[in-house]
């Protein structure tokens, strides 16, 4: 049950997935219906991310506020995929 998505597949709503490297974004994911759907990039390519537990910390940290908005956030995901313990 893929979803097309200006151009791009993704296996289902409110599941992120790597893009491909000519993106300035390491991932992406559908949120939404599957009427009405929104794509969310998220994460820089190529950057070195949860190194450490002091990285970690400091991202929190940073993106605290934007990370409570929820899944409308780009920093809410970016916690969820690339920086989970």
């Amino acid at each position: 049950m893929s979803i097309e998505y200006r151009g791009e597949t993704f296996s289902g709503l409110r599941i992120p997935k790597r893009t491909p490297s000519h993106s300035t974004k390491s991932h992406a994911v559908l949120i939404g219906s599957r009427d009405k759907p929104k794509m969310i990039r998220f994460g820089e390519q190529g950057a070195k991310t949860n190194q450490n537990p002091k990285q970690r910390k400091a991202f929190k940290d940073r993106h605290r506020k934007n990370i409570k908005k929820g899944e409308t956030s780009a920093a809410y995901w970016a916690n969820k995929t690339k920086w989970k313990a």
